[in-house]
């Protein structure tokens, strides 16, 4: 439990941040209004949602084999591909255009790379660790 806790927890936050900081770029530094920056978080937390199946469903890094299963693979491209739509499109909601969608593809690859490596290093600091046992607490 402590290894599934200590991944969820550093991938989680990670997430968060990511989310805040390009909620803050797209306010401070694009000027966009509130109405796209909502399409744009949209679209930032379905793209993102699916990248961290494959960051955490190994222990290794991502592209570690058994490779995905194919219906995994099917689902998460054709909800991106319905999602990337949706956003681009304004599908009830301020559309986000071609321009907007590709830069939050392009931020949610880049941090789910990070996010990968940010795994590899928390394993590894589990790994070095000694688990301390109900015994250890009287010590």
């Amino acid at each position: 439990m402590r290894t599934v806790l200590t991944i969820a927890s550093a991938i989680g936050v990670m997430g968060v941040a990511e989310t805040f900081l390009l909620f803050a770029l797209a306010g401070h530094v694009f000027g966009l209004s509130y109405a796209v920056i909502r399409t744009l978080i949209y679209l930032k937390l379905s793209v993102s949602g699916h990248l961290t199946i494959f960051v955490t469903r190994t222990r290794g890094p991502f592209w570690t084999r058994p490779a995905p299963a194919r219906v995994l693979l099917a689902a998460v491209i054709g909800t991106q591909l319905i999602a990337t739509s949706i956003a681009v499109y304004g599908a009830l909601m301020t559309p986000l255009g071609w321009r907007w969608a590709g830069l939050v593809w392009a931020y949610a690859v880049f941090w789910f790379l990070i996010e990968d490596r940010v795994k590899l290093a928390a394993y590894w600091w589990l790994d070095r660790r000694p688990r301390r046992t109900p015994a250890d607490a009287g010590r």
